[in-house]
Formats: C-alpha cells, sequence, structure tokens
C-alpha cells in the first residue's frame, strides 16, 4: 500500500454524504449566512478588543499555550491564519447578534420558565415490587427503619449503594415526566409515595429543591437558548439550491 494518498475535494465531499452528515454541513452553511446577513442588516460591527479577548478565549479554551502548539492545531484543522482570524471574527459575530435579539427578553423568559430551572437533591431505591416498595414507605414514616438502611438492603448496584441511593443534584429533563412533577411538587425534606414507571418503582427521599437567580451562568444560557431556538426557525424557512462547482 502506498505511503502517499491524495485526497481531493471530491473525495471528501463523497465522505460527507457517505457518513450521513451531509445536513448537518448543509444546515451550518445555511446558519453562518443567515447570521451574516443578520448581523449586516442589524449594522453590527465587531472591535479589535472583542477579536482579541476571543481569540484569547479559543486558544484557552483548546489549551493552545504557545505558537508551536497553536500551528500544530491549525494544520490538523487544515486553517490557515486568515481562517482561523474569520473564525474568531465569526464567533464574535454571533454573539453580538444574540445579544442584539435577546437581550431584552431574557429577564422574561427566565420569569415564565424559572420553575425549569429549578434542581433537585434527591435518593432514590428502585424495587420490582409495588408491595415492598410501599412497606419500606410505611416502615419509614414509621421509623421502623431509616432511608439509608433500605439502601443498603435493596440497592443491588456497589457504588451507588454505599452512597445511601443518592442521585445527586438533578434538573427536570434528568428524570421522567411523571418522576419529575412529583419530586417538585415536593416540600422538603420529604419522602414521596412510590411511584411507578417503566424502570420500576421509586422511592424517592427529596432532600432539597435548589431554586436560582438569573446569574450570568443562566443568562448566556437562555440566550443561547432563545438564539438557537430562531436560527431554527430561520433555516426552516430559508431554500436553497445547490451551486455547481
Amino acid at each position: 500500500m502506498s505511503e502517499f494518498i491524495v485526497v481531493s475535494l471530491k473525495d471528501i465531499i463523497y465522505q460527507i454524504k457517505v457518513s450521513c452528515q451531509f445536513p448537518t454541513i448543509v444546515e451550518g452553511i445555511i446558519g453562518r449566512k443567515i447570521i451574516i446577513d443578520a448581523a449586516q442588516e442589524a449594522g453590527i460591527k465587531v472591535e479589535t478588543e472583542e477579536l482579541q479577548e476571543a481569540a484569547d478565549s479559543l486558544r484557552m479554551m483548546n489549551k493552545l499555550e504557545n505558537a508551536e502548539a497553536t500551528w500544530s492545531w491549525l494544520q490538523k484543522h487544515d486553517l490557515s491564519l486568515d481562517d482561523l482570524e474569520e473564525l474568531v471574527y465569526y464567533n464574535v459575530l454571533s454573539s453580538k447578534l444574540a445579544e442584539h435579539l435577546f437581550a431584552d427578553k431574557v429577564e422574561q423568559f427566565f420569569v415564565e420558565h424559572h420553575f425549569d430551572y429549578a434542581q433537585v437533591v434527591m435518593y432514590e431505591v428502585v424495587f420490582d415490587d409495588l408491595d415492598l416498595a410501599m412497606e419500606m414507605f410505611y416502615a419509614i414514616q414509621e421509623d421502623e427503619i431509616s432511608f439509608p438502611e433500605v439502601a443498603r438492603q435493596y440497592i443491588q448496584n456497589d457504588e451507588i449503594r454505599r452512597c445511601g441511593g443518592y442521585k445527586g443534584i438533578l434538573s427536570r429533563i434528568n428524570l421522567k415526566p411523571e418522576i419529575s412533577t412529583a419530586v417538585f411538587a415536593a416540600t422538603p425534606p420529604q419522602l414521596l409515595k412510590p411511584i411507578v414507571s417503566s424502570q420500576g418503582v421509586h422511592l424517592i427521599n427529596v432532600e432539597e429543591i435548589i431554586t436560582h437567580k438569573l446569574n450570568k451562568t443562566l443568562y448566556l444560557k437562555i440566550i443561547s437558548h432563545l438564539f438557537s431556538e430562531w436560527m431554527k426557525q430561520q433555516c426552516e424557512e430559508i431554500k436553497f439550491e445547490f451551486e455547481d462547482v
């Protein structure tokens, strides 16, 4: 086998097709054009200081701590310095467009959806038998046994058993709807009556409900969500055609 292989543009396009990435690539191209056009229409400008800050963040994110690491990264991705500058410019432009479109809508969105950002600290034991789960539920309520003792007796997974059934800090999205509804309606600390799901019978001890204020991290998460939804809508409305190369 030859040690030198020539890869053509035609090869690349064919590989994109057979790896089923074509829709994703096309969507990215369309999205890029939408953002550039929308930013131009809104009169958004990118300042030198913003580019420098974004470039520093990009290098930090990719652990490009020196010139050698940077050149190696560029070669790996077949990028020139001009390409890198364009990449940084586009990232800044996207962020500024998102701010322009949705900065004044974040607070209202948070007010309307703040329950979606709540989190729960909970412990759980999953039974195969409803009668056994009910028996343990009433036994805990009568102080005949503690939840950690139930966890030690009925959890098979060693690591989870050692943690007493601790599930960590979870968001609504991490829980099945029937469980999420009951958990976030609890008044902690509260042992919930067993809940039946497709996975079994869940005996849950809700330790704490965590509600969040609109901090910088959550602000960025919301504005990213709003911008993403806007982009989806824009892409759905766009018609395109392929140009012969």
